[in-house]
């Protein structure tokens, strides 16, 4: 009689049991893009965002996706891509009952299209470490199928079949002015299940870069501002809340800085002193201090 196999801990994961695991997700992924023809982009997007739902804790709310009819859907779809909008501007009004009515009767809990304004750089480096660490990975064979066949097509008449399916894939949108680059071309590593990283419960927003992180500070010309100041000011206010604070400006020993970086220990810090808006306005010892989002340069 044979001995049946076992799959241990040091049973590594491989590529197709992910997909296996995912096949609902990649099952409606395929279904926004071949049945109701939206288009690529907007679909990657648009699953990554639910899966970024799940993820902060609103479990199952693909599969609850799936049963609903078409015509849903694609309401659904349209919810998601507001939620986009309110990540890009801050000058829209919120609708009365908070603008998402069919996604919150899905997670059966309150949302609204607030929090997409009031967490917008916690929400931004969430959804992009789910984009590229989990979608990366699950759809990547998917979107490959895809792009090719466009390539194919759009090359008709003009070059051959071989050299079409050579053509560099090229997904519209990318980088994406919120959430960077997209790697169509990952290294895709089987997954070890003794590695102890991968079953501590984590926030997306733990991934945050540094960049995420990063506050850009300026003062005003005449009202020198101390590092020691910067730092008490922020401290008092969020705790133990700073990574790193870089003094700059065109400054001698005789002149003041005009403007600071400062790296924050979490992302969420950055939205509490933004408070929603895109530059913030702060005080110490009668000295302003103007804050935004740190942007790095391309």
């Amino acid at each position: 009689m044979d001995t049946p196999s076992i799959v241990t801990l040091h049973t590594p994961i491989t590529k197709h049991e992910l997909h296996l695991f995912h096949s609902i997700d990649r099952e409606l992924f395929c279904f926004l893009i071949f049945k109701l023809h939206h288009e690529v982009t907007q679909s990657l997007l648009v699953m990554t965002l639910w899966l970024w739902l799940e993820k902060v804790g609103h479990p199952n709310f693909i599969s609850r996706v799936t049963v609903l009819s078409s015509t849903l859907i694609n309401s659904l779809v349209k919810e998601a891509l507001t939620c986009f909008h309110f990540l890009e501007r801050d000058d829209l009004a919120i609708p009365s009952g908070g603008g998402l009515p069919l996604t919150k009767s899905l997670i059966e809990k309150d949302i609204s299209l607030q929090i997409f304004n009031l967490k917008r750089y916690t929400v931004i480096a969430g959804i992009k470490s789910v984009l590229n660490n989990l979608c990366g990975r699950i759809f990547n064979d998917i979107l490959q199928i895809v792009l090719k066949s466009k390539n194919i097509i759009a090359s008709r008449g003009t070059t051959t079949r071989i050299h079409a399916l050579n053509m560099p894939l090229i997904l519209p949108g990318f980088p994406h002015p919120l959430f960077g680059n997209f790697d169509l071309l990952p290294k895709i590593e089987n997954i070890n299940l003794i590695d102890r990283s991968i079953w501590v419960q984590k926030s997306p927003s733990d991934d945050a870069t540094n960049d995420d992180k990063s506050i850009f500070l300026t003062f005003s010309r005449g009202f020198p501002v101390s590092d020691i100041e910067v730092m008490y000011l922020f401290t008092t206010t969020y705790g133990d809340c700073v990574q790193s604070l870089t003094m700059g400006g065109n400054f001698d020993s005789s002149e003041q800085p005009l403007f600071a970086i400062m790296i924050l220990k979490m992302v969420e810090i950055v939205d509490h002193i933004l408070s929603a808006k895109r530059v913030a306005k702060l005080q110490i010892n009668g000295k302003h201090i103007w804050a935004r989002k740190y942007e790095p340069r391309p």
